[in-house]
Parts: structure tokens; C-alpha cells; sequence
């Protein structure tokens, strides 16, 4: 499990779905620490996939466990248990945001996105899957490059993590017109690339 799990503590076996996020939330908040290493497990890998779409490999190890260290400290003041994803997918985002930032002002924006599952996700929630051919791969990196950070995180959270608008709207602070008129525009705009760069199969 990388780097994160060993600092974690968290153990090699599979989780169970016996319990549910908020009962697991009721057994941290009275201090039972396996009950957290089984959230953990159960949502670390999306964790990282997110945080790997918003801010590339670099530190992925390291943000994913600043997300998981904000969480455990954090289960106190979480109000509704039965919200723990939508809270968590709130914390991943403000990790990546703070990290961004950094990013920005050092200069430096690792967007190298590789990983096929998004683009999956922006081409395929667009009904031109056709364009999903090894060889427009690196077309439609350049495309999903153009995108602002904030354009880009709806499109992971949304085509993804596959959350529907109305939580990416909750996640992200927003109105749920501006998640939909976000993921419209951010579609059309690696659309749009694509056309200019002579991709006609849309």
C-alpha cells in the first residue's frame, strides 16, 4: 500500500464491508484506531487516484497521508457520519488545492496526467469513447492540460470518481449550476482541442 500505509500502521488484510462509514466514524471517535485503518483501506485508493489526477505523481505519497492525518484529527468536528465520503472527498480537495498553490508559486505544475482512467472518464461521459485509441492518447493529455485547476477537479470528481453533481457541489463549496456549467465547459474545451488538433471522430 505505499509509503502512507507504513506510517498508517494499517495492516495487509482485506476489509470487510460488514460495517458501515458512520458506524466505523462511531468506533474512532471512541478511540478504537482499527476501526480507522479499515476507512483508511477503504478509501485510500481513491484517495490517491484524486490527488494524483489534481496534482500529478510528485508527493503523491505524502499528500495522500496529509489527507488521511487531517481526517483522524478532524472526526471530532464532523457533524453528519453518514456524510464521511462527501467530508473526506472535501479534505482530499483542499490537500490538493493547498498543494497546487505551492505548486504554482514555486513555478512548477507537474500536469502530466497519465493516467488512462480519467481520460476514460472525460471521453467516455461524452459519448466519443472512439477517441479512447492509444494513439490520441497524448492528444487528449495536452487537452486535459488547458484546463484550470478548478475545471479539472470537477471532471475528476465527477467523471472519475463518478459523484454526482449535486455532492461535487457539496465537496467543492458550490453551487450545483456552477458544478454543471463547469463540467459542460471543461468538456467542450478538451473537445475543442481535439477538433483543432484534427481529431474528426467527435
Amino acid at each position: 500500500m505505499g509509503e502512507t500505509s507504513q506510517v498508517l500502521g494499517v495492516p495487509a488484510n482485506v476489509l470487510t464491508d460488514d460495517c458501515s462509514d458512520s458506524d466505523l466514524v462511531a468506533k474512532c471517535l471512541k478511540g478504537d484506531r482499527t476501526c480507522f485503518r479499515y476507512l483508511y483501506q477503504r478509501y485510500q485508493h481513491k484517495v490517491r487516484s484524486t490527488l494524483y489526477q489534481l496534482c500529478g505523481p510528485s508527493l503523491l505519497d505524502d499528500l495522500a497521508q496529509e489527507v488521511f492525518l487531517r481526517v483522524w484529527k478532524g472526526l471530532p468536528k464532523l457533524k453528519h457520519q453518514e456524510n464521511f465520503s462527501t467530508w473526506l472527498y472535501r479534505i482530499t480537495w483542499n490537500v490538493a488545492s493547498d498543494q497546487r498553490q505551492a505548486f504554482a508559486k514555486q513555478h512548477f505544475f507537474d500536469s502530466q496526467l497519465k493516467n488512462q482512467e480519467l481520460m476514460d472518464g472525460v471521453i467516455l461521459k461524452d459519448n466519443t469513447s472512439n477517441l479512447m485509441q492509444l494513439h490520441y492518447q497524448d492528444l487528449v493529455q495536452r487537452g486535459l492540460e488547458q484546463l484550470s485547476f478548478e475545471h479539472r477537479s470537477v471532471l475528476v470528481l465527477h467523471d472519475l470518481e463518478d459523484i454526482p453533481q449535486k455532492e461535487v457541489a457539496q465537496i467543492l463549496g458550490l453551487p450545483a449550476g456552477t458544478v454543471k456549467s463547469r463540467v459542460f465547459y471543461a468538456r467542450n474545451s478538451v473537445r475543442q482541442f481535439l477538433q483543432k488538433q484534427g481529431v474528426d471522430e467527435l
